[in-house]
């Protein structure tokens, strides 16, 4: 499944990401070559670095998203 349309990021391919890049989703979409475009991946790929990673929301860093 396609997590980003504006970059044809998968979601498996995000998951592999998370696994091997720390940071928030625009540090771990620059490690694949890309970067935010829209922005409505964001707040999916975020809980997705989060559960990738082990954690749960709760314990998981702010990933507050903020776009000029």
């Amino acid at each position: 499944m396609y997590i980003c349309i504006c970059n044809a990021i998968r979601e498996c391919d995000l998951r592999a990401a998370a696994r091997c890049h720390a940071g928030d989703p625009d540090t771990v979409y620059e490690k694949l070559g890309k970067h935010p475009q829209c922005g409505q991946c964001l707040d999916e790929a975020a809980e997705i670095l989060i559960e990738e990673r082990g954690g749960t929301p709760e314990t998981a860093p702010d990933f507050t998203l903020v776009r000029a």
